[in-house]
């Protein structure tokens, strides 16, 4: 009836025994399933890379021989256009290509680049034309000004730099006669001067950031559709004085401008001469910078050298070299 009070305890030491080895198999089964996790997902892993391996060599290796390697895409003909004087091979030599590269090697944007650092070139579009024809469009910048810079060397010489100038503003050395495809068609054609120009005024290949520079290469560029043109050709412009350009014709006449609003000074220039024609005179100097009571001076028309005739520049058209 009692024998249940009679029943020994379980040994201590014994259960405890039991419960250690029980959480020890339990941590030994977790640590083994994680290292077959691991293993699995390192075994993924490494099939992953090895496929991704194989397809970017295996591309590699069809890029190269179906593409940058194949003989039908070597170029066979190089179409340079340009609207300005430069000869093609002159442009195919600063370009750096040549028949037989691949089409499809060649970086174009290098290409551009390259051609656009040329500061007698304004822009540049490159393309290709399959199957093996690289196309090269050039724009060149046409001077419309020049100026001379006189610097001081040691011992006392001196040294003499023409810069020749857009009418953007951009400053370029003039063109080496030897690059042109053609010879100038005027062998005595000259640019208009621009006096007064200091050397920080010319920055190779950039625009100048000079007002009165950039004042009078638009000065010249409204010469050429205002009321004046053919009847008026302007030789030198000083651009040192602030404010105004002072210019002086083929015949000899001093115009000073104001910086701007050049097509209404045009129209009173011409006011004014075809006024004075009508006298018999001819205008020695004529200040258009100031809006009222005009300063002029004259001289009997006889008295000035004829006008020289103008030269007349060709329009632009596109040179094709195939």
């Amino acid at each position: 009836m009692f024998a249940w009070l009679k029943r020994k305890p379980k040994n201590r030491r014994h259960v405890e025994r039991e419960y250690m080895l029980d959480v020890k198999l339990r941590t030994s089964q977790t640590r083994a399933a994680k290292v077959r996790f691991f293993s699995s997902l390192l075994a993924v892993v490494f099939s992953l890379a090895m496929v991704v391996l194989v397809f970017w060599r295996g591309g590699q290796w069809a890029l190269n021989y179906f593409i940058y390697k194949n003989n039908s895409f070597a170029i066979r003909q190089i179409d340079i256009q340009t609207d300005g004087v430069l000869s093609p091979e002159v442009i195919r030599q600063w370009a750096s290509v040549k028949n037989g590269d691949n089409l499809f090697a060649l970086d174009l944007m290098t290409v551009k680049r390259t051609l656009e650092q040329k500061p007698v070139i304004q822009n540049v579009a490159v393309e290709r034309i399959l199957p093996a024809t690289l196309k090269i469009h050039v724009s060149e910048r046409d001077p419309v000004a020049e100026t001379v810079i006189v610097q001081s060397r040691p011992g006392g010489k001196v040294e003499q730099f023409v810069y020749d100038f857009d009418e953007t503003g951009v400053v370029m050395p003039p063109l080496d006669p030897r690059l042109r495809a053609k010879p100038l068609a005027v062998a005595n054609e000259k640019l208009p001067q621009l006096t007064g120009v200091s050397t920080n005024d010319v920055p190779l290949g950039k625009t100048t950031q000079s007002a009165q520079i950039k004042a009078a290469v638009h000065l010249l560029r409204e010469l050429d559709h205002s009321p004046m043109t053919g009847l008026a050709e302007l030789k030198t412009i000083d651009v040192a004085a602030p404010e105004i350009l002072q210019a002086v014709t083929s015949q000899g006449a001093q115009i000073t401008f104001s910086l701007n609003q050049f097509d209404t000074q045009f129209r009173r220039w011409r006011q004014i001469y075809d006024q004075y024609q009508k006298w018999g005179k001819a205008i020695a100097s004529l200040d258009l910078s100031i809006s009222n009571n005009l300063p002029v001076k004259w001289v009997a028309a006889g008295a000035l050298p004829p006008a020289p005739p103008k030269v007349v520049k060709q329009p632009r058209t596109k040179r094709k070299n195939v």
